[in-house]
Protein backbone atom coordinates (compact mmCIF):
# COMPACT_ATOMS: atom_id res chain seq x y z
CA UNK A 1 0.00 0.00 0.00
CA UNK A 2 1.51 3.43 -1.22
CA UNK A 3 1.72 6.22 1.79
CA UNK A 4 1.03 9.74 0.91
CA UNK A 5 4.29 11.98 1.56
CA UNK A 6 3.11 14.82 3.89
CA UNK A 7 5.85 17.32 2.84
CA UNK A 8 3.94 20.35 2.63
CA UNK A 9 2.91 22.69 5.46
CA UNK A 10 0.38 25.00 6.24
CA UNK A 11 0.53 27.57 9.25
CA UNK A 12 -2.28 30.11 10.52
CA UNK A 13 -3.19 31.77 13.47
CA UNK A 14 -6.11 31.53 15.52
CA UNK A 15 -7.27 33.20 18.89
CA UNK A 16 -7.99 31.13 22.07
CA UNK A 17 -11.11 30.60 21.59
CA UNK A 18 -10.69 29.79 18.37
CA UNK A 19 -8.11 27.02 19.48
CA UNK A 20 -10.18 26.07 22.27
CA UNK A 21 -13.20 25.71 19.73
CA UNK A 22 -11.28 23.72 17.76
CA UNK A 23 -9.54 21.06 19.96
CA UNK A 24 -12.68 20.33 21.66
CA UNK A 25 -14.28 18.96 18.29
CA UNK A 26 -11.01 17.15 17.04
CA UNK A 27 -11.07 15.51 21.50
CA UNK A 28 -15.09 14.84 20.26
CA UNK A 29 -13.66 12.99 17.13
CA UNK A 30 -11.03 11.37 19.04
CA UNK A 31 -8.36 12.93 16.37
CA UNK A 32 -5.13 15.55 16.63
CA UNK A 33 -5.95 19.20 16.07
CA UNK A 34 -3.86 19.18 12.75
CA UNK A 35 -5.74 15.82 11.44
CA UNK A 36 -9.07 18.05 12.28
CA UNK A 37 -8.38 20.84 10.81
CA UNK A 38 -6.53 19.09 7.62
CA UNK A 39 -10.05 17.48 7.06
CA UNK A 40 -12.63 20.03 7.68
CA UNK A 41 -10.80 21.90 5.73
CA UNK A 42 -10.52 19.27 2.95
CA UNK A 43 -14.57 18.69 3.42
CA UNK A 44 -15.14 22.50 3.09
CA UNK A 45 -13.07 22.80 -0.05
CA UNK A 46 -14.56 20.40 -1.71
CA UNK A 47 -18.17 21.83 -1.37
CA UNK A 48 -16.96 25.68 -2.47
CA UNK A 49 -15.02 23.87 -5.58
CA UNK A 50 -18.29 22.38 -6.08
CA UNK A 51 -20.67 25.43 -5.76
CA UNK A 52 -18.09 27.17 -8.22
CA UNK A 53 -17.41 24.66 -10.78
CA UNK A 54 -21.14 22.53 -11.10
CA UNK A 55 -23.78 23.94 -12.99
CA UNK A 56 -27.09 22.58 -11.97
CA UNK A 57 -29.45 23.36 -14.16
CA UNK A 58 -33.61 23.26 -14.02
CA UNK A 59 -35.07 20.28 -16.59
CA UNK A 60 -36.27 23.26 -18.74
CA UNK A 61 -33.40 24.63 -18.52
CA UNK A 62 -31.27 21.42 -19.67
CA UNK A 63 -33.91 20.66 -22.38
CA UNK A 64 -33.62 24.58 -23.84
CA UNK A 65 -29.47 23.55 -23.77
CA UNK A 66 -29.50 20.74 -25.50
CA UNK A 67 -32.36 21.38 -28.11
CA UNK A 68 -29.62 24.47 -29.02
CA UNK A 69 -27.00 21.85 -28.73
CA UNK A 70 -28.87 19.77 -31.13
CA UNK A 71 -29.59 22.62 -33.71
CA UNK A 72 -27.62 25.07 -33.44
CA UNK A 73 -29.13 28.25 -34.94
CA UNK A 74 -27.28 30.37 -37.96
CA UNK A 75 -24.68 32.37 -37.41
CA UNK A 76 -26.06 36.11 -37.73
CA UNK A 77 -24.15 38.67 -39.55
CA UNK A 78 -22.47 39.85 -35.51
CA UNK A 79 -21.33 36.66 -35.15
CA UNK A 80 -20.22 36.43 -39.26
CA UNK A 81 -18.17 39.81 -38.81
CA UNK A 82 -15.89 38.31 -35.78
CA UNK A 83 -14.05 35.51 -38.16
CA UNK A 84 -13.87 37.87 -40.85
Amino acid sequence: MAVALKDERIDFRANSNQKTLLERAAELKHVSLSSYVLTSSLKQAQIDLAENEVLVLSNRDRDLVMAALENPPEPNEALKGLFR
